[in-house]
């Protein structure tokens, strides 16, 4: 005697046919095969079947009440079971059929055709063969979804393992206001920003962009930041920490992913900020008078040369003045016409409402950046506003 096969492991088939005793042949003719039969007299039955549950296969007549011979409602109600379960086996049949109709069919998504009368042996081969193809056709899909998912997961725990490297709040400094974001154009961003305090009522100020995007950056930008991390607690001189950084990088990143990096030591208690820009595009100081300054004092990239060396600059900060770091993200930001925001674009905003606190110049600088490029930035964009009062 066989062994009877658990109903969670029989295929689920739905026959669709408006005559009565055109189902009931078909049950009979497939009774030997089981098949889990469900049956449907008319299109709405059929698309109500589909939306319940996940069948196996479908075998749907091509003619019903509202059109006897064309095929029209059957090829109208194959397209619509395509847009419910678009991995559904789906064998036609129709008394009808003609070569023609079979190809229609055929190219909206049936796997098969059968004319009436059937043969028994070859329809049972028929539905087998598609039922076979669809549970491939599952497997294959349900796997990708899995890898996606997973991947997806991935990402996301990525995203938060970087984002708890970013500052959660800028801290509060005497005499000054702060302003920060930074807005990756990809899951993971190459770009960096950093404030903090250090002994003596100095603060590290730093702002870094990784050469490329995506994962590689990524990593060599969380690399950036433990390395800063570390370093801030030994109070070094900005020129110091970035050899040391430097040297860090070198060691660790495959060539060509390389750092431009500003950093900054601000004494708050003279207003004092000693700095090295290495590589990094040149922070603005809007002065209260309308004159503006570039901060570009330093050296080459970070990462790229084991032998580094920079020149250390310095500059006294008054009531007023604003300065503005930022990455190329900004700056390279493109319009449809390809034009870039630019530099002197970003320099002339600071400068006509330097009077506006860090926080209004800094959402007036990034609405202005955003509205240009038309909505978004193709690149990583970090902006940083520190405004002295």
């Amino acid at each position: 005697m066989a062994t009877p096969i658990p109903l969670a492991e029989r295929p689920r088939l739905l026959i669709a046919d408006d005559q009565q005793d055109i189902r009931d042949a078909l049950r009979l003719a497939l009774r030997e095969e089981n098949f889990l039969v469900e049956v449907a007299g008319s299109p709405a039955a059929v698309l109500e079947a589909i939306r319940k549950q996940r069948f196996d296969a479908a075998l749907l007549d091509l003619n019903y009440a509202r059109d006897t011979t064309s095929g029209g409602e059957g090829i109208e109600l194959l397209e619509q079971v395509r847009q419910i379960d678009e991995q559904l086996p789906i064998v036609v049949m129709t008394a009808w059929g003609s070569v023609e109709l079979a190809v229609e069919a055929m190219q909206r998504g049936a796997g098969d055709f059968v004319q009436k009368p059937w043969d028994n042996t070859t329809l049972r081969r028929i539905l087998r063969t598609q039922m076979a193809r669809g549970a491939a056709r599952r497997a294959v899909l349900n796997r990708a979804l899995a890898h996606e998912r997973a991947h997806e997961r991935e990402w996301a725990e990525a995203q938060s393992a970087q984002q708890a490297l970013m500052p959660r709040g800028l801290p509060a400094l005497p005499g000054m206001e702060l302003a920060a974001v930074c807005r990756p154009a990809m899951e993971l961003a190459g770009d960096y920003y950093d404030i903090r305090p250090m002994s003596g009522g100095r603060v590290l100020l730093c702002i870094g962009d990784v050469a490329g995007k995506g994962t590689a950056a990524a990593l060599v930008m969380a690399n950036l930041q433990a390395v800063v991390k570390a370093l801030a607690d030994e109070d070094l001189g900005p020129l110091e920490l970035c050899r040391r950084v430097n040297r860090v990088l070198c060691g660790n990143c495959e060539e060509g992913r390389f750092v431009t990096f500003f950093c900054g030591v601000l004494d708050t208690n003279d207003r004092i900020l000693r700095y090295v820009n290495a590589g990094h595009n040149p922070p603005i100081v809007a002065r209260p008078n309308g004159s503006m300054l570039r901060l570009g004092d330093g050296g080459p990239v970070l990462g790229e040369f084991p032998d580094w060396s920079a020149a250390q600059g310095e500059i006294q900060l008054g009531v007023g003045d604003r300065i503005v770091l930022y990455t190329d993200g900004i700056t390279e930001a493109a319009n449809s016409a390809g034009d870039e925001y630019g530099a002197e674009r970003l320099g002339a905003l600071a400068c006509a409402y330097r009077h506006e606190s860090a926080t209004e110049l800094h959402a007036r600088v990034m609405a202005d950046a955003i509205r240009f490029a038309g909505g978004a930035f193709s690149d990583d964009a970090t902006l940083l506003v520190m405004a002295a009062i």
